[in-house]
């Protein structure tokens, strides 16, 4: 009798000794895991009962335009989350449900958006004595409001898809972060359920896929834009603008033909042009061979000076890695068919917009890199400023004087690219790019780019305008760069 009563009391201390385990494994090692799972509804509904905070810019003459607040109401929720001008900023602020989470910078920032933050212990601590109901601190961003505006805007009275970012070149500030199509991040946010569920599956079943950031969670093929960093390549080497290059009308890459846009000769010569008159013409023989004379080597050392391959990259959303190479090995460039493929954006290289932004501030910035950063400054609920962006150096990607000569190549280049928005008096600097995709390119529409920087000698704006074009016709010149130039434009004050 003893020995079955035995066995018993053990497999019941067994299992009361598996319990304890697994409370302590929840609530000790899974617990900060479960507190920052956007579908634990207990630490939202927690949210709920205190004031979130404030997502702001400031626009002309340092005025704050608030893109996200709250609205006391009477439920059991007692603050309601609202958005201004929703779908321009939604790539920004992100969303915050109390059904699904948070998304975007609502996510990245939530610590100091709720209030537990560190940095807001001493406030916390006020208001606990004084009685005060807590409020979360609040996000002011580098975003410039009329670019942002401007660049969403021009995207969505077109019908584009595609992303257009901005940064300051010598700060790395994003000044404009656009996705279209984009979403309504109030719909998400309200506190009626039904609501909220069908905004949700209405969204994730749109096959434009509306709450995809393409600024930072999408890749394209760069096309002819990639030239920029080939051209960067070269000049390191000890060329110069001037030196010559192929004008050839075809290369045989691998079993198929290489040939230029206008399928002659880049400037209709057979006798070589300089890589000036070949950028600016965008001749792609001329950049394929050079990629080939380059070497896989230093075109992928160049391509990761300037941040190509960084796979830890946040803004603090986390940024989609940009390769030059297939997945599985995203800085190796294979043969040399694949090499001079590559030398004109094609075959396995894919950028974000955010990156290819960030090629062209770098080179705008006399060859230095600055890290990107969304976050400008870190308020507290009475919007008193506890911390502050400091500017980061990434390191240096290529000389001053190559830089200069690169950007006196995009200069040229502007000069023979058209679309609208040109201003007397506004010197740019740019590069168009025509990426084909799929597997059948000829009948397939083109990815369209547009990326430069102005004013040419004391770049204050680089940006980057991709556009999933639907016409196979299309070119960066005819989709991409009004948008550009219209944000430049709003960004300095002219728009």
């Amino acid at each position: 009798m003893n020995t079955p009563l035995r066995r018993v009391g053990l497999a019941m201390l067994g299992m009361i000794i598996l319990l304890l385990a697994n409370a302590t494994y929840i609530q000790i090692i899974k617990a900060d895991d479960y507190r920052e799972d956007p579908r634990n509804q207990r630490v939202l509904l927690e949210e709920y009962s205190r004031e979130r905070g404030k997502i702001l810019a400031r626009g002309a003459n340092n005025q704050a335009q608030m893109l996200a607040t709250v609205l006391p109401t009477n439920d059991r929720l007692r603050y309601l989350r609202q958005y201004t001008a929703g779908p321009t900023f939604a790539p920004v602020t992100g969303f915050y449900s109390v059904r699904y989470g948070a998304g975007g910078l609502e996510r990245a920032e939530d610590e100091i958006l709720n209030g537990s933050d560190d940095r807001l212990f001493v406030r916390r601590l006020s208001d606990l004595i004084t009685g005060r109901d807590p409020r979360g601190g609040n996000i002011e961003l580098t975003i410039n409001p009329a670019a942002q505006t401007a660049a969403y805007d021009a995207m969505a009275k077109a019908g584009f898809a595609g992303s257009v970012v901005a940064l300051n070149p010598k700060t790395g500030e994003i000044l404009a972060m656009v996705s279209t199509p984009s979403y309504d991040p109030n719909t998400l946010s309200a506190h009626d359920g039904a609501a909220q569920e069908k905004a949700w599956k209405d969204y994730n079943a749109d096959k434009r896929k509306p709450m995809l950031n393409r600024a930072i969670s999408e890749t394209y093929a760069p096309g002819s834009t990639f030239k920029l960093v080939i051209a960067a390549a070269a000049l390191e080497d000890g060329k110069s603008k001037e030196d010559q290059v192929t004008s050839t009308d075809r290369l045989q890459v691998g079993g198929s033909e290489l040939r230029n846009y206008n399928r002659g000769f880049c400037n209709g010569t057979p006798n070589g042009v300089t890589m000036e008159v070949a950028l600016s013409l965008s001749c792609n023989t001329a950049f394929a061979q050079l990629a080939g004379d380059l070497g896989p080597g230093k075109v992928s050392e160049q391509a990761a000076a300037f941040g190509i391959g960084e796979s830890d990259l946040a803004v603090p959303m986390r940024v989609e890695q940009s390769c030059i190479g297939p997945s599985t090995a995203c800085m190796s460039v294979g043969d040399k068919a694949a090499l001079m493929q590559t030398g004109i954006g094609q075959r396995d290289v894919r950028l974000s917009p955010l990156q290819n932004a960030q090629i062209v501030a770098t080179i705008a910035n006399g060859g230095e890199r600055m890290r990107p950063q969304l976050v400008k400054s870190v308020l507290a609920p009475d919007l008193s400023e506890i911390s502050r962006l400091d500017t980061d150096s990434l390191g240096r990607a290529m000389s001053r004087d190559a830089a200069g000569q690169l950007r006196d190549m995009m200069v040229a280049s502007e000069a023979k690219t058209g679309g609208d928005g040109k201003r007397d008096g506004l010197t740019i600097a740019s590069k168009t790019g025509t990426a084909e995709t799929g597997n059948d390119p000829k009948n397939t529409p083109p990815f369209a780019w547009y990326v430069a920087f102005a004013p040419a000698d004391d770049p204050k704006i680089a940006i980057a305008v991709v556009v999933e074009s639907q016409d196979v016709a299309a070119t960066g010149g005819k989709l991409s760069a009004a948008i550009g130039r219209a944000t430049i434009a709003a960004a300095l004050g002219g728009g």
